[in-house]
Order: structure tokens, then sequence, then C-alpha cells
């Protein structure tokens, strides 16, 4: 097994990797910019390497300083969490070049499945079912016009090198198609250095429905089921649950049998996910995938029993995964607590924490990296802690989730904690009838 990984990442996912691999007696080093020298991350790990100032690009993406920061300490693998480095292929292939194992995906797979045009392409081969829409990217905006036509609209452009929602536009008549076709690409362009675009046939009322997959390096795949997506804001996910209310169990091997066979003809290695967009009958369309850890493998984690970055682990190092494919037995929440301000457009609240009160109890999950007296800084993501609650049925996880927010008490900053509290009191959401659009009509003043 490996002797010692360096975590490339911070915050609560760095301290989640810190845990597993002490539970697998194997050393850590983390690394860390000046403006986190003070997180738990820094503290818990064996060994700990600034690895520059605050900004992400002179630090956490800077790959020269982190492979240094794993020479210097003999590391043996990268972890790279999930955002930063995670799927970039470059820093994939530096790892390889320097006997360095990347615990993810290989620059091969990232470049297959990280540009959406080409992914898409590979899964329609692989006879996973895709969004009708362009083969590959538009080559103009007449091209545009003709493709929406055929699919009929309403119709979504897409920035190729998009995330986050950058770049993208719903259109839903012919005239409103070459002020979006402009506004895209130019934002595309600004954010990615990139403005290739392509199209797909807009799901309407869609749920955004994941599958958890792992795959060894023998070409062999499983799936851990599924996980619900569908509250998002600006395509953020905000909170997530497995089993998915909206799921049958004919639906569920279907999609599971879909995400294993795209896996299985990449012949994806490690633990990844495939995305699918499920419209209100209940076709499924592939849309992307995330060769990495996802924030909420958590929810999956606690339904079935099974640690997951153990499970990375052990793949990285060469050997096979159960080859069964699992089912919940449970029903798991999880809520992003974000330093943001929900009375005032989600705003981010960076600053010290002054007062801290973990909830607990059975069935509760906390994955944090704060504690009284932290100061967020105002560099990074403002998720802050992941509160997880699992039990037997989706009602009494509901219940215990309300329950574990009106425990959980963080002052000195604003925090999403309210906007859960009342998500996990709206109708709509208790009763399992959400959809991506869920977020537009939600207001915290009713």
């Amino acid at each position: 097994m490996f002797k010692k990984i360096l975590i490339a990442n911070r915050g609560e996912i760095a301290m989640r990797i810190i845990r597993t691999c002490k539970e697998m007696g194997i050393k850590t080093v983390a690394v860390y910019s000046k403006a986190d020298a003070e997180s738990l991350h820094v503290r818990f790990a064996d060994e700990a390497v600034c690895i520059g100032p605050a900004a992400s690009s002179e630090s956490y993406l800077k790959m020269s300083n982190i492979i240094a920061a794993a020479e210097i300490t003999n590391a043996d693998a990268i972890h790279p969490g999930y955002g930063f480095l995670s799927e970039n292929a470059k820093f994939s292939k530096i790892c390889q070049e320097h006997d360095i194992k990347f615990i993810g995906a290989s620059a091969k797979m990232i470049d297959q499945m990280g540009d959406k045009a080409s992914a898409k392409a590979t899964m329609k081969a692989a006879g996973v079912p895709t969004i009708p829409g362009s083969e590959g990217l538009l080559a103009s905006f007449k091209e545009a016009q003709t493709l929406a036509k055929e699919i009929g609209y309403p119709v979504m452009l897409k920035a190729t090198a998009g995330g986050g929602g950058k770049g993208m536009r719903a259109v839903w008549k012919p005239e409103e198609l070459e002020k979006a076709w402009e506004s895209a690409r130019q934002e595309s362009k600004a954010a990615f250095g990139n403005d290739g675009m392509y199209m797909e046939k807009l799901i309407e009322e869609p749920r955004h429905i994941e599958i958890q997959v792992v795959g060894d390096s023998k070409g062999k795949a499983c799936h851990l089921s599924e996980r619900d997506c569908s509250v998002q804001r600006r395509h953020q996910k905000l909170t997530e649950e497995t089993p998915s209310p909206f799921m049958t169990t004919e639906l569920r091997k279907k999609m599971g049998e879909a995400a294993v066979k795209a896996a299985e003809y990449i012949k994806y290695e490690g633990a990844g996910t495939i995305e699918f967009l499920v419209d209100k009958h209940k076709n499924f369309y592939f849309m992307e995938m995330n060769t990495r850890i996802q924030v909420e493998h958590p929810i999956t984690e606690q339904v079935i029993d099974y640690d997951l970055i153990e499970e990375q682990i052990k793949v990285a190092f060469g050997e096979k995964i159960s080859g069964k494919n699992y089912f919940p037995k449970l029903h798991s929440i999880e809520c992003r607590i974000n330093a943001e301000d929900p009375y005032n457009d989600f705003r981010p609240s960076p600053g010290v924490i002054t007062t801290l009160h973990f909830p607990g109890g059975h069935g509760v999950r906390l994955d944090t990296h704060v504690y009284s007296g932290y100061v967020i800084p105002p560099h990074y993501d403002s998720m802050i802690a992941k509160l997880i609650t699992t039990a037997q049925t989706r009602e009494a996880a509901i219940n215990k989730m309300k329950r574990a927010l009106e425990e959980f008490v963080i002052e000195g900053v604003k925090t999403t904690i309210p906007f859960h509290l009342k998500l996990m009191s709206h109708p709509e959401y208790i009763q399992g009838n959400y959809t991506t659009k869920f977020m537009e009509t939600f207001s915290m003043e009713e």
C-alpha cells in the first residue's frame, strides 16, 4: 500500500481524506496557502508544506509547487480531492511523469470525459442515452439555427469548456437565438478562453440524478446507486439525497446499468460519477461525467456503509473492486452549509466564527474543517460544512435534519442554515416534488 499521500486540497475534503488515510495506516502531507495556515487539515496531517500565497492560482492550482512538496516529503501518491486540480489532465500527466500516483483519472480519461462534446460522442458510442443535439461543436450561428429548427424549441446552448453554469443559455423561441448565441460565446471566452458552443434539446421539468461508479484497473466497474441533486441555485447544488424520491426500482436498475456500461466502455479507473438529466416521463439522458470524488459522496457512504475514499486509494494502488452493484438500504440527506447570507441573495460572508456548536446524535454526520475562532478566508469556495442525516425513511431523515439544523449554531458570519431549515419544511420538498427549477420560485421571505 502507499506509504505517504499528499492531499492537494484544503478544507473539509482534506480533513476527510486525512481521516481515512490514518485509519489505513498511511502517512499524510497537507499543503496550504498562507491564508490557510491555521486550518485544521494543516494541524491533523503528519506533515504540512506551505505552497504559496492566498490566491488559488499561486497555491492550490500551482502544479510545480505541489509536485515539489510531494518530492521533498517523499509522498508516493497525491489525492486531489474535488475542485482545484482534481480533473486537470495536465496535472495527472505530470504526476505520472514524476512517478507519483495520481489518485484519480488518467490524463487520457480526463481529456476524454472533461470536454462535454467529446464525452457525449463517447457515451453515444457506448450505447448510453444522450440528449438530442449537435454532433460536436457548432461551426456557425447558421448551423445553430438549422439544428434548433430540427430538434425543436426549447433548446439549450452550452459552452464546451463550461462549468458552474457559465456559457449556458436556454432559448425558447427562434427570435431569441442570435442574442443568446453571442452572449454565451462572449461569457465562455472570458471565463475559459474558449468560445466553442454546442446545442442540446432543453429537457423540461428535469431532475439532476447522478450515479456513483467505481472502476478498477482490470476494466471492471460497479455502481453504488443514485443521488438526487436537483435542488440547485445557479447550477450550484445546495442539497442532495439518496435514494431519489423520484426513482422507481426499474428506473434505478436501468440507470445503474447504463452508468456501469459507460464506465466499462471507457475502462474507467477510480471513483467517478455519471450525471444524468431525467425528464418528467422518466426518460434519462447522459449529461456529463465527473472523474473525481463528489462533494456529496457522504450520503452514498451512509446508505450502503462504504468508505469511498478508501476505495479510491485501494483502486489507485491496483486492487480489484468488489464488482457488485449496491442499492440503498437507508435514506440520507446532505445540506451544504455555506458562509453566505440567504436573506441577501446568498452573498458570501467571510470572517471570524465567534461561537460554534455542532449537532450530534444518532444518524448525524458532520464533515467540516471549521472551529470556534476560525477565520473563513474570502479567497475560496464558501462551503464550510456538510451536514448529513441518515434514517430508515425519507420522512425520518428530514425530521432528523430539521432537528440537527436547529442544534447547529454558527455565530460571527452568516450561513445557509436558515435556508436549509426553511427548505426542510417546504411542502413541495417534503413531498419530493422538486426539479432543477425549484429555486426559481423559492423565497426566504414567505
